[in-house]
């Protein structure tokens, strides 16, 4: 089947029942966007410019950043778009992109952590090999794997959203397009639709997790056979920031997955809020814990600052 490029546009909704306080709500979201933006912003600036931070744990904590920063500018315009002035309409291209982008993005969030955690698991297990594993070669190898996996396998249901028909309502009750919400809109057969995301989330999300878990386990069966209590803190603190972020991630995937699956006698306000946390928190919180925590990225940003202070 053709895809049905010409579908009525669809419209979007921001927090029903409170669109006259639309503008106060706006406050928050730009504040949070611009510290999204600001925080990961300067940790790909900083790891570009500063040759201290050129190593595959910063590498892969640019994907990490760069996702994030990818993640923000794909949700801002319609959300601020709706908050501001009221533009709810979205094409129906417009709106399936935003949705593929948004999807694939999470999926290329899981890979990257999972990627960090093999970084943690070499340098931990076996550090002695920690630079003739982790090469440029294979930094770039993992990096270009976890992007393809990430915008490869959604594919198939974005594809399938271009062929349907939706005679039913063309209102989205989120200020952005996801799949599960086009999908319901849809007079059609929405059975692969329903169960590939599923076999997909198993095999990515959910099993990078459980390879995350596995992961530390051995990380930290290694740390208590070292013999120094220094040296184990020392090798424990260099986990906390990835810990960090991986805890904020799959707890709040897992949580709106689960909203989603089994939650339907939860009240429509749970579902929007448990997306826009989703979709805020992780990226606002991923480099404010690196900033604190990681040591490097303390002094490079003094660094950044200082050289900055006596240049002008």
């Amino acid at each position: 089947m053709w895809p049905n490029i010409t579908a009525a546009p669809f419209l979007l909704t921001g927090f029903p029942g409170l669109e006259a306080a639309h503008h106060w709500i706006s406050i928050p979201f730009f504040a949070v966007y611009v510290c999204i933006l600001l925080g990961n912003g300067m940790l790909l600036y900083l790891i570009k410019h500063d040759h201290s931070l050129h190593e595959p744990m910063y590498y892969f904590l640019t994907m990490l950043a760069g996702t994030d920063l990818m993640v923000t500018l794909t949700t801002i315009p319609t959300v601020m778009g709706i908050l501001w002035v009221n533009h709810r309409e979205i094409s129906s291209v417009g709106c399936f992109l935003q949705a593929y982008f948004i999807h694939s993005l999470s999926v290329v969030e899981s890979g990257s952590l999972l990627a960090m955690a093999y970084d943690r698991f070499i340098a931990i297990r076996n550090p002695l090999r920690y630079a003739s594993i982790l090469t440029n070669t294979r930094v770039i190898a993992l990096g270009v794997g976890v992007f393809l996996r990430g915008f490869v396998s959604i594919l198939p249901v974005i594809l399938r959203l271009f062929s349907f028909s939706y005679c039913k309502s063309h209102v989205i009750t989120r200020a952005f397009c996801l799949h599960q919400e086009i999908m319901r809109l849809a007079c059609a057969d929405i059975t692969f639709n329903r169960l590939y995301p599923v076999i997909l989330i198993s095999l990515t999300i959910f099993l990078d997790s459980l390879i995350i878990l596995f992961s530390y386990i051995l990380i930290l069966n290694t740390v208590i056979g070292i013999a120094s209590g220094e040296e184990r803190a020392k090798a424990l603190n260099t986990c906390i920031s990835h810990i960090s972020c991986v805890l904020i991630f799959y707890v709040t995937v897992m949580g709106l997955t689960f909203i989603y699956r089994f939650g339907k006698n939860v009240p429509e306000v749970v579902h929007i809020i448990m997306s826009y946390i989703y979709f805020l928190f992780p990226p606002l919180m991923n480099p404010v814990i690196y900033s604190i925590k990681t040591k490097q990225i303390q002094y490079g940003i003094i660094r950044l600052l200082s050289k900055h202070r006596f240049s002008s």
